[in-house]
């Protein structure tokens, strides 16, 4: 997985529970468990944005990217970048 979300990480420096994020949110629970475990492949931007606001933070405080060893990424014959 090359992007991390660091919603437990955030969470536990405020001493919030999930179920807290939720009602300050109004996010499903289901919804903020998912995004706590890293088990979505999809994100709700609103939802982030809701999420920054309730504790306070910047996206880059949510989400970082930790680069692929192998590369998902290959060049076509003009040296352009193009994904398989």
């Amino acid at each position: 997985m090359a992007i991390r979300i660091l919603l437990s990480t955030r969470l536990g420096e405020r001493r919030w529970t999930q179920a807290d994020l939720a009602r300050k949110t109004g996010i499903r629970p289901t919804t903020i468990n998912d995004l706590y475990h890293e088990l979505c492949d999809r994100v709700n931007l609103e939802h982030l944005d809701l999420i920054c606001e309730a504790l306070e933070c910047d996206l880059t405080d949510l989400l970082t990217r930790e680069p692929d060893s192998a590369g998902k990424v290959n060049r076509n014959r003009a040296g352009n970048k193009k994904e398989e």
